[in-house]
């Protein structure tokens, strides 16, 4: 896990949205569609995100949330990952490659 590079992430309990300065040269309508996706899935579910690649590229979606926040919804959260994972296919994958390309 340690050498998984943080794209971006979003703390309900901070109300914070960070973003990788390394991907500052993304375009601004992907940094604000991620900005959105995120927020929005910490509003509605509670807990942090985090958007993630590993070493070999892949784009991981990781949601934590803390022992004592009675208003995390476990299940939504999966389903909402499972949910994102479809609507945001074509992103996803986009995001993928150009972090192979700037990797390689």
């Amino acid at each position: 896990m340690e050498d998984n590079k943080v794209l971006c992430g979003a703390n309900f309990y901070e109300q914070k949205f960070y973003m990788n300065p390394v991907y500052e040269v993304l375009p601004q309508s992907v940094k604000d569609e991620l900005k959105i996706m995120c927020v929005l899935f910490v509003q509605e579910v509670s807990g942090i995100i985090i958007l993630e690649f590993n070493e070999a590229g892949d784009l991981n979606i990781v949601v934590t949330a803390k022992d004592s926040d009675a208003y995390f919804d476990e299940i939504g959260s999966e389903l909402k990952v499972r949910r994102l994972r479809k609507e945001k296919a074509e992103l996803f994958s986009q995001l993928e490659e150009y972090y192979k390309a700037i990797n390689e």
